[in-house]
Order: structure tokens, then C-alpha cells, then sequence
């Protein structure tokens, strides 16, 4: 009898596991309803920094690096694209920080967003990146001399990116980069299609072929 009522607990037990897992898919589904339950997590994370209108049906993830020139030049032209379609495309930033030592700049960029600053010390970084990152050598020592122009209390900064769960967040992105097989940045999905031939023009006809299909108005 015990032997029954410990079979029956373990399986009320993996029925309820399976039950809040598939809630939780849902969920994600509903967010990104462009993927399939089990991929949803895999572009879109919690953790991972957004801009755009939380009603929007297009979602661009970008992997990328911030020591990466390539990132650097395609910025301005993302943000150019999202202005094109105001309030139909969410961008979704993920990390792939592939050059030596350019973990550190993405943990200076996490601390940032604690001070709501994210959005500006990205900015500031691509901006300034020929000055630290020149030649793919980040040196993250010479970053700290821009990071003033945000208006960045830096002391608090330091402290806070030593948080073991920004490195997490890290691993995580980087685990989520294998998965899709992401091996250079910048690297973009839009709506979870990948976009196969980079470039400015391929990216901008994937964007928009995507709009018009969830936007036929």
C-alpha cells in the first residue's frame, strides 16, 4: 500500500511539473508567438534588454558584441529601421561576446542598466569603441574614461558589475548563441527567422517582409 501511495505521489508530482512547464511555455508563446513553445526562450530571455512597444508583432533579436566593429556600424542603422515602423517592431538585445576579454564590457554595460542607463552607455561604447577595442583587443581599463559622459555614478558601477548574475546572464546568452549556432556578430533573427546573407539590404527586406505579413493594413 505505501509502495502505491509513493508511486502515485511521484506521478501527481511529474504530472504538476509537466503542467507548470507547459503554463510556462504558453506564456512565452503568447510574448513571442512567432516561435514554437519549446524555442521561445531560446531568443527571448527575461534578462535580455528591449526596446520598442511591448504590442509589437515583429521581433528583431540581435546577438552581439560590443567590441565588435561590425556592431558598432550596424547600430545606428537598427535603430534607423526601427524608426521606419514605430510601435510594429521590438528589439530584443542578446549577448555573444566572442572577442578576448570583451565579457568585461558586457558586465559594464549590465551594471549600467541598473542605473537606467543602458540604452546610453551602448551608445556610448560603439561610439567611443576605436578608442578602447581598437585592432578586436578590448581593453576595458580605457572604457571607463567615456563612461562619465553617460552621467554613471562609476563607484556603484564597479560594485555592481561583480554581481555573479550578470556573469549568469552571460553564460546563459552564450549558451542560447551555441544553441542557434551563432558564431560571428552582429547576428539577427527576425521572428526567429535567421538572416542568411548579412548585409544592410537583406536585412531591411527580412524586417519588412515579416511587417507586411502581420501588418497587411
Amino acid at each position: 500500500m505505501k509502495k502505491l501511495v509513493f508511486v502515485a505521489s511521484c506521478l501527481g508530482l511529474i504530472v504538476v511539473f509537466l503542467l507548470a512547464r507547459s503554463v510556462y511555455q504558453m506564456n512565452q508563446a503568447e510574448k513571442v508567438g512567432f516561435l514554437a513553445d519549446e524555442n521561445a526562450e531560446v531568443f527571448v530571455r527575461e534578462h535580455s534588454p528591449t526596446r520598442g512597444s511591448d504590442d509589437a508583432k515583429v521581433y528583431l533579436v540581435e546577438f552581439l558584441d560590443p567590441a565588435c566593429e561590425t556592431c558598432a556600424a550596424f547600430s545606428p542603422i537598427v535603430k534607423e529601421l526601427m524608426d521606419e515602423h514605430p510601435g510594429r517592431v521590438k528589439l530584443v538585445i542578446r549577448y555573444a561576446p566572442f572577442h578576448p576579454g570583451a565579457d568585461q564590457i558586457v558586465k559594464i554595460l549590465e551594471a549600467a542598466r541598473r542605473q537606467d542607463k543602458y540604452w546610453e552607455t551602448l551608445d556610448v561604447m560603439f561610439r567611443s569603441q576605436a578608442y578602447w577595442a581598437s585592432h578586436h583587443q578590448p581593453r576595458p581599463e580605457a572604457l571607463w574614461e567615456y563612461l562619465p559622459m553617460v552621467g554613471l555614478d562609476t563607484s556603484q558601477l564597479k560594485q555592481d558589475m561583480q554581481d555573479p548574475a550578470i556573469a549568469t546572464l552571460i553564460e546563459q546568452d552564450m549558451a542560447d548563441a551555441r544553441t542557434l549556432g551563432v558564431r560571428k556578430t552582429p547576428s539577427f533573427y527576425v521572428n526567429g527567422k535567421p538572416l542568411q546573407q548579412f548585409g544592410v539590404q537583406p536585412l531591411r527586406s527580412l524586417l519588412e517582409a515579416e511587417i507586411q505579413a502581420l501588418y497587411p493594413d
